[in-house]
C-alpha cells in the first residue's frame, strides 16, 4: 500500500509568519493537532510541523504569547515522506523518529498530503504491526530529529 492511499489529502497548512494563536485556531477548528508550515501563501513548498505541542511547549512554557510567530516553534525541515512510498516505510519514519505525524510530498517536494498514527491504525490490517508504531512512537527518549516535539 502506498502513502497517498492512507494520507489525508491537502491538509490545512499555515506560513511561518502566522501567529500562534492563528494555527491554534486552524488546530481546533480542523481537529488536528499538527499543521504543515508551507513557505508563504499560495506555496505547497514544506519548511516546517508545528504541533500543539510545539505551542505548549516551546511558546506557553517559555513565556511567549499569542502573537509568536509559528517559525519560532515550529520543527523546521521536518521528516517527510513521498505520496509514492510504501506504507511501511512512512512507519518506519514515524517509530525511527518518534513523531506521530508524516507530511507526504510529491516528486517537486510539495506538500500533497499528511499522515498520522491514526490513519494507520484505521487503513492496516494487521493489529501487531499498528502496536509496534504506537509502542516506538510512544517511547521516552531523545528523538533523532532534534527540537521536533510531537
Amino acid at each position: 500500500m502506498q502513502a497517498r492511499e492512507v494520507m489525508t489529502p491537502d491538509p490545512v497548512c499555515c506560513t511561518p509568519s502566522m501567529s500562534a494563536q492563528g494555527v491554534a485556531r486552524l488546530m481546533r477548528e480542523n481537529d488536528c493537532g499538527a499543521i504543515p508550515v508551507v513557505e508563504r501563501d499560495g506555496s505547497r513548498k514544506l519548511v516546517g510541523v508545528v504541533t500543539d505541542r510545539d505551542i505548549a511547549v516551546r511558546g506557553v512554557a517559555d513565556g511567549r504569547g499569542a502573537d509568536t510567530p509559528v517559525e519560532q516553534l515550529m520543527t523546521p525541515h521536518p521528516q517527510s515522506c513521498s505520496q509514492d512510498a510504501d506504507v511501511e516505510d512512512v512507519e518506519e519514519v514515524m517509530k525511527r523518529n518518534r513523531i506521530r505525524r508524516v507530511p507526504i510530498i510529491d516528486a517537486a517536494g510539495l506538500l500533497v498530503g499528511i499522515i498520522a498514527q491514526a490513519d494507520l491504525a484505521l487503513k492496516l490490517d494487521d493489529e501487531e504491526e499498528v502496536a509496534e508504531v504506537v509502542v516506538r512512537v510512544s517511547e521516552p527518549g531523545q528523538r533523532v530529529q532534534s527540537g521536533q516535539a510531537d
